[in-house]
C-alpha cells in the first residue's frame, strides 16, 4: 500500500517537473538563439562558424584562425551590444510587471509614469550641466532624477485623489515636465554636436555600449530579477490591493519601498546606458500575461525572458530597416508598442 502511494506520488510530481524542465530549456534556447542572431546579423553579416570560433577562442583559448576585423566586431562590438540589450529588455519588462501589480493599473510602466523621463533629465544634468562637480556618474544622476520624478508624480497623484488613474495622469504630466527640462538643458548648455548626440541617445541607442556597460547592466538586471522573485507572493497579494496584501501578513510599506527602489534603479541604469526606450514595460507584461496567466511565479521569469528577446530582436531590426543606417531602437519599440498600447486600451474598455 505504501509503495503504491509512493509510485502514485511520483507520477503526480514527474509531469510537473518535466514540464518545468522543458519550459526552462525552451526559454534558455530561445534566448541563446536570439543572442546568436543578434551577433550574426548586422551591417556586416558574419558566418555562424566565425562567431562560434571567436567565442571558443575568447572563452576557451581554442586558437581557431579568425580574421582580426571579424574577431573585433564579434567580441568588442556585437556581443556587448546584445548582452546590454537583453539586460535592458529584461529590466524594463520587470519594471512594468511590478508597477502594474503595485498600482493595479494596466497602463503603468516606467516610461508612462515619468520615471524614464526623470532618469534622462538626471543623466543630461550630469553630462551637460556638470551637476555633482564630477563626483556623480551618469547612472547616479539618472537614479536621482528617477527618484525625484517618482516622488513628484506620487505627490501630485495623492493631491489629485490618490487613485491609480490619477497616478497615470500625473505620470503623463511629470513625463512632459522632465522631457521639457531635458530639452531646456540641451538648448541652454550643449553645442550643436553634443545636442545631436544626446537627442540620438534619448531615442534609444545601443551603438556605444561596450564591456564595462555589460558589467553594469547585467548585475543590476539580475539583482532586480532576484528582488522580484523574492517578492512573488507579495506581488500576487498586491494584485488584489494593498489591504489584501496586508491581510496576508505582507509588510506593505517595506515591500513597496524595496520594489520601487529596485525598479527605479533598473530604469535609471538602463536609461543612462542606452537612453529612454518606451513601451517595453507596458506591452511585454501584457503579452506574457495572456500566455502564462496572471500569477507572478510565472509572469516574472517569462516577462524577463520575453523583454530580453524582444529588445534583441528590436535591435536587429534597427540595424536592418534602412541599409547602411542604424535607426534608434526607441523608434522600433514605438512602432511595435503603439499598436500594442491601443489594444490594451481597447481590452481595458471592454472589461469596463
Amino acid at each position: 500500500m505504501t509503495e503504491t502511494a509512493t509510485l502514485a506520488g511520483r507520477l503526480r510530481v514527474r509531469p510537473h517537473l518535466w514540464l518545468l524542465v522543458w519550459r526552462g530549456a525552451f526559454g534558455l534556447g530561445l534566448l541563446l538563439a536570439a543572442i546568436l542572431a543578434g551577433v550574426v546579423i548586422g551591417e556586416t553579416p558574419l558566418p555562424v562558424a566565425t562567431v562560434t570560433a571567436e567565442l571558443a577562442n575568447k572563452l576557451g583559448g581554442a586558437g581557431f584562425p579568425v580574421d582580426p576585423i571579424d574577431a573585433a566586431i564579434v567580441w568588442n562590438y556585437r556581443i556587448p551590444r546584445i548582452l546590454v540589450a537583453a539586460a535592458c529588455g529584461a529590466g524594463l519588462a520587470l519594471s512594468g510587471v511590478v508597477l502594474q501589480a503595485l498600482i493595479r493599473n494596466a497602463l503603468a510602466d516606467p516610461y508612462l509614469l515619468g520615471v524614464s523621463a526623470g532618469a534622462s533629465t538626471g543623466a543630461v544634468a550630469v553630462a551637460i550641466l556638470g551637476v555633482g562637480g564630477g563626483t556623480l556618474g551618469l547612472s547616479t544622476g539618472a537614479f536621482i532624477g528617477a527618484l525625484l520624478a517618482f516622488a513628484l508624480v506620487s505627490t501630485l497623484a495623492r493631491a489629485a485623489g490618490g487613485g491609480s488613474a490619477q497616478l497615470v495622469l500625473a505620470g503623463i504630466a511629470g513625463s512632459q515636465l522632465f522631457n521639457a527640462l531635458t530639452s531646456f538643458f540641451i538648448a541652454k548648455s550643449a553645442n550643436a554636436e553634443q545636442a545631436r548626440g544626446i537627442m540620438f541617445w534619448l531615442l534609444g541607442n545601443l551603438s556605444g555600449v561596450r564591456w564595462p556597460d555589460v558589467a553594469l547592466a547585467g548585475p543590476v538586471a539580475l539583482a532586480g530579477f532576484l528582488a522580484c522573485c523574492w517578492h512573488i507572493r507579495a506581488l500576487d497579494g498586491f494584485a488584489f490591493g494593498a489591504q489584501s496584501a496586508a491581510a496576508l501578513g505582507i509588510p506593505v510599506r517595506w515591500v513597496q519601498a524595496v520594489l520601487i527602489g529596485a525598479i527605479t534603479l533598473m530604469t535609471a541604469v538602463m536609461v543612462s546606458l542606452v537612453g529612454s526606450i518606451g513601451f517595453v514595460g507596458l506591452v511585454i507584461p501584457h503579452a506574457v500575461r495572456l500566455a502564462v496567466g496572471p500569477r507572478h511565479g510565472r509572469l516574472v521569469p517569462w516577462s524577463a525572458l520575453a523583454g530580453a528577446v524582444f529588445l534583441i530582436v528590436a535591435d536587429i531590426a534597427s540595424r536592418m530597416l534602412i541599409p547602411g543606417q542604424v535607426v534608434s531602437i526607441g523608434v522600433v519599440t514605438a512602432l511595435v508598442g503603439a499598436p500594442g498600447f491601443a489594444l490594451i486600451l481597447i481590452r481595458s474598455r471592454r472589461r469596463g
